[in-house]
């Protein structure tokens, strides 16, 4: 399963003041970024790390829906 297949959802928060990428299909997998280019890198770094853990500990990956 290719990590670059998950659809990524990015805004700004004004609370953070920051980009906010946000990969839905995985729960609780986001990054943020101080530009969007930025948050955009951070998350597919972060949706690999997620991917690699959720394996080691066995645990069910989803598909991409996008």
């Amino acid at each position: 399963m290719s990590e670059s297949k998950y659809p990524v959802f990015v805004h700004w928060s004004d609370e953070d003041r920051a980009f906010i990428a946000e990969a839905p299909d995985l729960p609780g997998c986001m990054a943020d970024g101080a530009t969007r280019a930025e948050a955009v890198s951070a998350i597919e770094v972060v949706i690999a790390e997620w991917i690699e853990t959720a394996r080691e500990l066995g645990r069910l990956i989803s598909r991409p829906e996008g």
